[in-house]
């Protein structure tokens, strides 16, 4: 890793927005924790960042004004008290834009734009505009996850705009997956041939922090958790009404981890059924939520992308209830694809109900999972990704290296991320 030209280490420029839940933060902050260790990073965020996240050793927190969802909906606003939408958006593009002509970066790290975020592209092209014309140009790299959202009716012209975005403006593509159980071309299948080079980096995942013992299925507690909450209630409060049917009865102890985005109604609703039956704990955000995971009896939950990661190293039994509202298909797709490999039981959204809830539940406490070996590594193999592009820029010899994506989600074999990884170690 080359030091910058006046003695001091290279900088990323980190953009993420999360608008429903935390997967999306919770993930670049792994991400930029590992680019830490080779670059000093400043992390822009565009979400509200709950109490108890913790911003890794080497990061800078830049918060932009808050912009999402209030109810779940696509509907974005803003949630700063008193801030109109029009005047919020105004501000974010400024602070952008600010931030990149004091950091000067050596890699622009773009969080899952375009190939999703679109409601965003007013501030992200001006940002990639402004980039692409500095002096020394910085490496500008699309961080995604495994699987994307697909919305038929419309997802043909929104993958040939994504790939038109990503040829343009974008040096490379990392996704955070391993391609044993998604490839990309899955749910991006843009009608052209892509040009800027994917690389896999495996799953994103904290360091684990509990390695359980599980000599008894049976033992500890059923923890029922939603990411965030925004959109968890109709699972929680299923969970509550479960525990009062069937759990309550042969004394589980069942907890519900409401997370910090919970709807106050849904929240009150929660305490007023613990105040009035036993065992039933209610809590609110908990940001260690893997340990909890880990020494659990049984885990219910949605199946986003950081909860399904740690259900799977925790190697509990699993129940996930895929969020699936109008237009939502990344959570099943993800579901139904662990629960082929017998990693976890799906339940869909549509089947909830608290009888079948404490049923599924109380099968699944003498349940052993099987196990499932995907590679955990991405955060780690993301930084050596993004210092062997920057190397490469610094060299002015980007390679073109990476898979090759075709059209029609054909993939042409090409070179892996290994190359890169060695230039960087």
């Amino acid at each position: 890793m080359r030091a910058a030209p006046d003695g001091r280490r290279p900088r990323v420029l980190h953009y993420c927005q999360h608008s429903v839940g935390l997967g999306h933060l919770v993930r670049s902050l792994s991400v930029a924790g590992a680019l830490a260790r080779r670059f000093d990073v400043v992390l822009v965020s565009g979400g509200p960042v709950p109490n108890g996240i913790e911003i890794p050793a080497g990061v800078e927190l830049v918060p932009l004004p808050p912009v999402g969802s209030a109810d779940g909906s696509t509907d974005l606003v803003s949630l700063e008290d008193g801030a109109e939408i029009d005047e919020v958006w105004q501000r974010r593009s400024e602070i952008l834009l600010r931030t990149l002509d004091e950091v000067r970066p050596a890699a622009v790290v773009i969080e899952l734009f375009p190939l999703g975020r679109r409601k965003f592209a007013g501030e992200i092209i001006p940002l990639l505009q402004r980039a692409h014309s500095l002096a020394g140009r910085p490496v500008v790299v699309c961080s995604v996850r495994d699987i994307l959202v697909r919305k038929e009716a419309v997802q043909q012209a929104r993958d040939d705009e994504a790939a038109r975005r990503l040829d343009q403006w974008f040096d490379a593509v990392v996704v955070h997956g391993d391609p044993r159980l998604a490839r990309l071309e899955e749910t991006f299948c843009p009608a052209v041939p892509l040009r800027v080079p994917v690389h896999y980096s495996g799953y994103v995942v904290p360091p684990p922090t509990v390695t359980p013992v599980r000599d008894d299925p049976g033992a500890g507690e059923v923890l029922v958790s939603a990411g965030g909450g925004l959109v968890g209630g109709p699972l929680l409060l299923a969970a509550a009404a479960a525990h009062r049917l069937e759990l309550e009865g042969r004394g589980i102890v069942t907890r519900i981890v409401t997370g910090p985005f919970l709807p106050a109604e849904d929240r009150a609703r929660l305490e007023a059924e613990a105040a009035s039956c036993q065992n039933l704990v209610i809590e609110g955000f908990v940001p260690d939520l893997r340990a909890r995971i880990a020494t659990a009896a049984v885990s219910v939950s949605q199946a986003g992308y950081n909860t399904s990661l740690d259900v799977l190293r925790a190697g509990v039994p699993a129940l996930v209830v895929p969020y699936e509202a109008p237009g939502e298909t990344e959570q099943r797709e993800r579901a139904h694809r662990l629960a082929a490999l017998g990693a976890l039981r799906v339940l869909p959204a549509d089947e909830l109900t608290p009888p079948r809830l404490a049923a599924e539940i109380t099968d699944l406490l003498s349940q052993r999972p099987k196990a499932v070996e995907l590679d955990f590594a991405g955060a780690e193999r993301t930084a050596r990704i993004v210092a062997a592009l920057v190397d490469a820029r610094s060299a002015r010899s980007l390679p073109r290296t990476g898979i090759k994506l075709r059209s029609r989600g054909a993939l042409r074999p090409g070179s892996t991320a290994a190359g890169l990884e060695e230039a960087a170690s």
